[in-house]
């Protein structure tokens, strides 16, 4: 069976201990999978140390120790390599395939049509389709503890001034930022927000030196939704809040707050499917909703008790609210724009 070539260097690939399985197929009756373990491949463009993919191979990893997948994965693959490695892990027996398509979108769905039998769970910026049945998309839908995170940096920046520095803005980006921006506004509707993309999932000095200049241009907060926004607020004395995973004790005097990705439920529901025999074409995003266990806001950790309370007041009373449904977090798509 052919799998995808690894660098030693670049690229790493976990494997599992447990017996390959044979014969089934990702879409047999559910009897067939009832306590079978499946196979399931990660493909990723950045290291699995990124914020955003680190949290789908946690999810994985702890899928595995459950026992209910072999999990194997390659990381730093090229867009432009994404549909070789794609179709390697399907003719190498994988039942499940997961990982992010943003930058080889119709390649990827082009190599799910010839493998109807593999499951593909991709992060893309646009929706299933039906005519593709074995193909489901997810983002990471947090908007819900971005919002919750602004509120607390609404009421933490003295200047009234935030930086924002992200990768590329793309949906699941910029929905993160506005909402980000709509918490801070709760608090502070004169806020005034500096925002800038540096054209790269994973370039922390990059993000770095973006982050020196808008601290330099008045901000004294700074929205770290790329690695190395929070060294710059370190360096320079100011707050940063933390995006997809918690950093506050890499951080504890500089991150106040994070919003945090769960992907597990994601995840579980897919294996799920799988298992039952029932995989089809779905939008994931969904299960990273506050309301289904996939987002949260971290603890506040050093930063306890040092939030003022009006702010906290709010935070709890908005996060019950989207928990029970009576208040929804916008979404809004569009790029953010600075202030």
């Amino acid at each position: 069976m052919n799998k995808p070539q690894t660098n030693s260097i670049t690229r790493r690939r976990l494997l599992g201990s447990a017996a390959v399985l044979l014969g089934a197929a990702a879409f047999a009756p559910k009897a067939a999978f009832a306590a079978d373990k499946i196979k399931v491949a990660g493909i990723y463009t950045v290291p699995v140390e990124q914020q955003w993919v680190s949290r789908i191979h946690k999810a994985a990893e702890t899928a595995q120790a459950r026992g209910d997948i072999e999990y194997t994965f390659t990381e730093n693959v090229s867009n432009t390599d994404y549909a070789r490695v794609m179709r390697e892990y399907a003719e190498s027996g994988n039942t499940l395939i997961i990982g992010e398509v943003f930058g080889a979108e119709q390649e990827a769905r082009e190599v799910a049509a010839d493998y109807p039998n593999v499951a593909f769970l991709m992060g893309s910026s646009f929706k299933q389709d039906a005519a593709l049945p074995n193909f489901s998309v997810f983002d990471n839908y947090i908007q819900d503890a971005a919002y919750l995170s602004g509120i607390i940096a609404g009421a933490m920046t003295k200047s009234g001034n935030i930086g924002m520095v992200g990768g590329f803005p793309i949906p699941e980006v910029n929905r993160l930022m506005h909402a980000f921006m709509a918490g801070a506004a709760e608090m502070n509707p004169d806020i005034k927000f500096q925002v800038s993309f540096i054209g790269s999932w994973f370039d922390p000095p990059k993000a770095k030196e973006t982050a020196f200049a808008m601290i330099e241009n008045g901000a004294d907060l700074l929205y770290a939704e790329r690695f190395g926004v929070s060294d710059a607020a370190q360096e320079k004395g100011v707050l940063a809040i933390g995006n997809v995973i918690d950093t506050q004790a890499d951080y504890p005097d500089t991150v106040v707050a994070s919003a945090i990705w769960h992907f597990e439920p994601t995840l579980d529901a897919a294996i799920a499917a799988v298992q039952a025999g029932n995989f089809t074409a779905d939008d994931y995003g969904k299960y990273s909703f506050m309301a289904e266990g996939g987002s949260s806001l971290a603890p506040l950790g050093t930063f306890e008790g040092k939030v003022p309370e009006a702010a906290m007041k709010l935070v709890m009373e908005k996060e019950a609210a989207i928990k029970d449904g009576s208040f929804s977090v916008t979404i809004n798509d569009e790029e953010p724009k600075s202030s």
